[in-house]
């Protein structure tokens, strides 16, 4: 089971991540996401455990508790979806932009 974790204070680490979740089973992977260019922690985290009923458990025990200081939240993580484009300078391509008719008038 994939587990999302919320509100991590920004100096909790993968390992500690992992140390605190094998509390309840073994630990197929524990990551804490960091922003691309800083390489700071963002905040929040997943881990992911084998056994459905010791993540269930992880879970329960674990919503709404305290850790380093703050509260965090755990839920089970919702699948990635595709986003749609942001867009970007080669989506308009030869589309034009503002006023692009009055270059074609003459």
């Amino acid at each position: 089971m994939n587990i999302y974790i919320s509100n991590l204070s920004y100096d909790v680490n993968d390992a500690d991540l992992r140390e605190l979740f094998e509390e309840y089973g073994p630990v197929s992977s524990a990551k804490v996401i960091s922003d691309k260019y800083t390489g700071k922690s963002r905040g929040f985290g997943f881990v992911e455990m084998d056994d459905n009923s010791q993540a269930q458990q992880a879970i329960d025990e674990l919503n709404q508790a305290e850790y380093d200081g703050k509260v965090i939240s755990v839920s089970v993580a919702k699948p990635r979806t595709d986003r749609p484009s942001r867009g970007g300078s080669f989506q308009n391509k030869g589309k034009g932009g503002y006023n692009s008719d009055r270059r074609n008038r003459y």
